[in-house]
């Protein structure tokens, strides 16, 4: 029997709440982590997690266990970053969710940048827009822009996500280009769905926050890229991320609008689950993050955006 492989896939079905997703995070058939979690209740003489046909749930050895169970796989990690470290060389499977747009554009440089670094790494990339559960998931680390609203992740900011409001030069000679956010209300919008209509068309004016004028929404999207697309094809203005459309400005297929108001930037960060040890690997790959994106990352550079 094969114990740390058994604890592992216990471990995996408890987070995950399914045997499937369990396997998938081990790479293994769902048949061999259920035999794995059978052969550790039959090693034991105890049932720890009850099963039926919709739902999973441990019972209370299963619990007991589960705890000793995670300290153990944690002490096994730290054993095993301590002998790392000595020899200096990164190893294992790195599993990191980001949002598509953003993964897309940017993380995909710095993976292969990471990999070239680091013969012995693995990296899984789950590239999706959806807040992701990263526990049940069996991510290492996810990228995430915006306010966190889970207050039980470990998070290190990365830098800082400005925004800039643009239209094409199509658009412009239709309907005109907005002077102030007042002018909105005559305006058409193209809308980032996962936040509110309040949130993506607030501007300040120096330090003073301004009344939230809305454009009519004609497009909503749960993508940027689609909303930048949309705006390059006439659409509408989009307020967007600077990572987003940038090379859409310096080619001038989007002219930036209302460059005297500003909507609030916002943090990007690297987030860990909580209550477990991050491994050295996690930690260098955020160290990587870091270094490239910084406060004044080069998309804004590229359009004459200064620090600050």
């Amino acid at each position: 029997m094969d114990k740390f492989a058994n604890l592992q896939a216990f471990v995996g079905v408890v987070e995950s709440g399914s045997f499937t997703r369990s396997a998938d995070r081990l790479g293994v058939a769902k048949s061999m982590v259920s035999r794995r979690v059978t052969e550790l209740e039959q090693a034991l003489g105890a049932q720890l997690i009850q099963r039926t046909t919709r739902s999973l749930s441990l019972t209370a050895a299963g619990q007991q266990f589960y705890e000793h169970a995670v300290r153990i796989l944690a002490a096994l990690d730290e054993a095993e970053q301590a002998l790392s470290s000595a020899s200096s060389e990164l190893r294992g499977r790195l599993r990191i969710a980001a949002p598509l747009s953003f993964g897309l554009r940017h993380l995909g440089e710095a993976v292969n940048d990471f990999l070239d670094r680091h013969a012995a790494i693995e990296i899984d990339l789950d590239l999706n827009d959806r807040e992701v559960n990263l526990i049940e998931e069996g991510l290492d680390m996810a990228v995430r822009i915006g306010d966190l609203a889970d207050s039980t992740l470990l998070a290190r900011r990365l830098g800082t996500i400005r925004f800039v409001t643009c239209a094409s030069p199509e658009y412009i000679a239709r309907h005109g280009a907005p002077r102030t956010p007042d002018d909105l209300e005559r305006h058409i919008g193209l809308h980032y769905n996962n936040v509110t209509p309040a949130q993506a068309w607030q501007y300040y004016a120096g330090d003073k926050r301004l009344p939230v004028v809305l454009p009519a929404l004609r497009v909503r999207a749960n993508n940027g890229d689609a909303l930048a697309a949309a705006a390059v094809a006439g659409q509408g203005l989009v307020n967007s991320p600077t990572f987003i459309v940038s090379g859409l400005i310096t080619d001038g297929r989007l002219v930036p609008l209302l460059q005297g108001y500003a909507r609030p930037p916002v943090g990007i960060y690297a987030v860990f689950p909580p209550g477990r040890l991050v491994p050295r690997r996690v930690h260098a790959f955020a160290d990587l993050l870091g270094e490239r994106y910084g406060d004044l990352p080069q998309w804004d550079r590229a359009i004459g955006i200064e620090g600050g």
